[in-house]
């Protein structure tokens, strides 16, 4: 088990996903937002056993013993890790049987799994559905001498059942030990969830009815084997290994090279199958013998499986009362007016935080500068992007409009490489020099740099951000970027595009920290200064917020801080491998993580610095892989309404007691007593905020001079 220094990486995310458990069982929080929360969760496990899983399996198998930073080996965390996920997966499903059903039946939405509780009327309809709609999209799939074992599709949910021929059609012939298997694929292309005709209830109101598609097919399974009876069947589903390694030394294309390991993704190793508790142990003996899957990889559900299809219930229309009221990104009052965005960037750096505030200023900073005669050239690094993106149309519009358009598309974004593929090839296609990524790293990096030729000569465009530029994910993530012309900054920016698109490697940054060569050493560097600044008697602190903590160097450099004084306040969103208040260890330390409507995801520094305090942001967080084997950047917050700007935020973060989870000495988290205390959300604060600044500037938008953000109180 975890030591007392560090808490181990994989058990750190299963408390993460506990936490988004613990949000689908809160009953303060609205009923569809209850089955979103529960939904994640699901999603969450499918990514961390295909990956995470999946890794310590390939290290056991590997006859790897080395031990983590918690001092465990993979045979130990793989132990655990099993333990705690089937203790989840119970958990999932008791939440969903027991209490969102139920609750869900009483506000007029009823999910039913026997078909012996539908009406005549009901069972017409779906008989009638299942003629029209399903039936012509079912491929039954035998397995027999002739037939080999049909390939399982990762995550795919399927039907699997045991035959034995009819009576005529066996000719006599005895037929014990005739049992033969056969499946079908549940068709991704018809929705899951398929509503029923209402019912009048007798009080007069309404209650919806849905079933399941795969409870409708397996309902009928016996019309895909008509020469069979059907002696048992069950749904069920199967994980695999859906990480690749790239040896890029040997590699001449790496486009190419990518797009074979993803068509190898669909037959990696099975680690993990899902499979109804009521299911016939022969069809289980089946399924373990041809997926090579050991009993301890086997969870038996009680349920529905695949509990992802609760987002299609969150989507299904009315329920209005029952969601959290839609938030509409508000504008952002520096940029109100008539001004291009270039002018509003040469007034001031403008700070944007989304997604309380639009992410269209982004997305437009892209389009006019593709548009704009003055603009010579633009460049990009893109991670992950939407399915219909408007930042790839704007950059293939400045490409077709005689710009220089450099792009970085990253390949190796896991589970999105496909998609980036079709993207670089597409920008290609337009004229624009894409960039695969760097040998040996991925470049993790949100930057865009907009070089422009004015009066007074060239001048230089940056955007920075903490999150990608995804148009999509901006509605759903916190993250926050500023858009400047600072001189500085944009040299650093062109020094960053060179170093991506040649050999380029600067000899110094004015203002950006850049990974993997220089952000580590800077970062150890800036928490040693602060304890020497304790152990001074000068002004000493640290508040840092992030997705994950788990470098081994930076833990210790943190634990070194607290023991000299340096009061330490961590906002981390999951993984977090230092243990908190451990006594004569971690006395100075607290660590908070807030679960809430919109997924946390920026980065956040403020270092006191004797009293001189700084203020950073960027896209790493304090991992090794962040720190060591991807290009990131941190960049400095320089003016004051910017510094004051971040301030609030976490001001406001760290006094959440709705939303945020204290970590405990023992690695576990807890929430705030709420006793005789004002109720404060931060990200509901933040959504009130941004829509009073932009109604203040509505109402006197004839204020002159440079605006200075005025922070409302927490929780006002």
């Amino acid at each position: 088990m975890a030591n007392d220094r560090y808490y181990n990486r994989e058990l750190s995310w299963l408390l993460f996903n506990s936490r988004i458990l613990e949000e689908a069982r809160d009953r303060q929080n609205l009923l569809f937002e209850r089955l979103k929360f529960l939904s994640i969760t699901a999603s969450n496990l499918d990514e961390f056993f295909m990956v995470r899983v999946a890794s310590l399996k390939d290290m056991i198998h590997g006859g790897y013993k080395g031990t983590d930073i918690a001092g465990m080996t993979a045979e130990e965390q793989f132990e655990a890790v099993q333990q705690k996920t089937h203790t989840m997966v119970d958990m999932q499903y008791s939440t969903y049987k027991r209490s969102l059903l139920k609750d869900l039946k009483a506000d007029g939405l009823y999910i039913i799994s026997e078909f012996s509780e539908l009406t005549a009327e009901e069972n017409k309809y779906l008989e009638d559905y299942f003629n029209d709609n399903v039936y012509p999209v079912l491929t039954p799939m035998a397995f027999d001498s002739s037939r080999p074992f049909p390939l399982i599709l990762n995550k795919s949910l399927n039907i699997a059942a045991l035959l034995r021929r009819k009576k005529a059609e066996a000719g006599g012939k005895k037929q014990k030990d005739e049992l033969e298997f056969a499946m079908v694929q549940v068709p991704k292309v018809l929705r899951r969830v398929i509503e029923l005709p209402a019912r009048q209830k007798e009080n007069g109101s309404v209650l919806r009815v849905a079933v399941l598609l795969e409870d409708l097919i397996e309902f009928n399974i016996e019309r895909l084997f008509s020469n069979y009876d059907v002696i048992a069947t069950s749904a069920f589903r199967i994980m695999r290994d859906a990480d690749f390694e790239l040896d890029e030394d040997e590699i001449d294309d790496l486009l190419e090279e990518i797009s074979k390991q993803l068509k190898k993704r669909r037959r990696g190793d099975v680690i993990r199958l899902e499979i109804s508790d009521k299911a016939d142990r022969r069809l289980i003996k089946i399924l373990k013998k041809e997926l090579w899957i050991e009993e301890e990889d086997i969870y038996y559900i009680d349920g529905p499986l695949d509990l992802t299809f609760l987002m299609s219930v969150y989507s299904l229309p009315g329920f209005d009362e029952l969601r959290d009221k839609k938030y509409v990104p508000r504008q952002i009052p520096e940029l109100m007016n008539d001004d291009d965005i270039f002018t509003n960037i040469r007034k001031q750096d403008i700070f944007l935080h989304h997604p309380y505030e639009s992410f269209d200023p982004v997305v437009n900073f892209v389009k006019e500068a593709a548009a704009d005669e003055n603009v010579l050239a633009i460049k990009q690094t893109l991670y992950r992007v939407s399915s219909t993106s408007p930042i790839i149309a704007a950059l293939e519009a400045a490409a077709a409009n005689g710009k220089q358009v450099t792009v970085l598309v990253e390949l190796k974004a896991r589970f999105d490489e496909e998609n980036n593929i079709i993207w670089a090839k597409r920008l290609e296609k337009a004229g624009c020099h894409v960039i695969y990524g760097l040998r040996g790293l991925k470049t993790h990096s949100k930057i865009t740099l907009v070089v422009r030729r004015e009066d007074d000569g060239i001048r230089r465009y940056v955007h920075l951000g903490t999150g990608n530029y995804n148009d999509s994910t901006a509605k759903l993530y916190t993250d926050c970027g500023i858009m400047t012309a600072d001189p500085r900054i944009g040299e650093d920016a062109t020094a960053v595009f060179n170093m991506l698109s040649g050999y380029s490697e600067p000899d110094h940054w004015n203002e950006l920290l850049v990974a993997p060569i220089w952000l580590r050493k800077w970062l150890i560097k800036k928490i040693e200064r602060e304890t020497e600044f304790a152990r001074n008697g000068r002004p000493a602190s640290i508040v840092a917020k992030m997705n994950s903590l788990c470098d081994k160097e930076v833990i210790d450099a943190l634990y070194e801080a607290s023991k000299a004084g340096v009061r330490i306040q961590l906002i981390i969103r999951g993984i977090c491998c230092l243990r908190a208040g451990v006594p004569g260890l971690s006395d100075n330390i607290s660590v908070h993580s807030i679960v809430g409507r919109y997924l946390e995801h920026a980065r956040i520094m403020r270092f006191e610095n004797g009293g001189d305090v700084l203020y950073y942001m960027g896209s790493a967080d304090w991992m090794p892989r962040n720190l060591d084997r991807r290009v990131e950047i941190v960049f400095p917050l320089l003016s004051e309404d910017n510094k004051a700007r971040a301030q609030h935020i976490l001001d406001v973060q760290l006094a959440d007691n709705l939303k945020a989870h204290i970590m405990m000495p023992d690695g576990t988290y807890d929430k705030a007593d709420l006793r005789g205390k004002k109720k404060i959300c931060a990200q509901e604060t933040f959504m009130n905020e941004a829509a009073e600044r932009e109604s203040r500037y509505i109402k006197d938008n004839s204020t002159e001079g440079k605006r200075v953000f005025i922070p409302m109180e927490a929780g006002e």
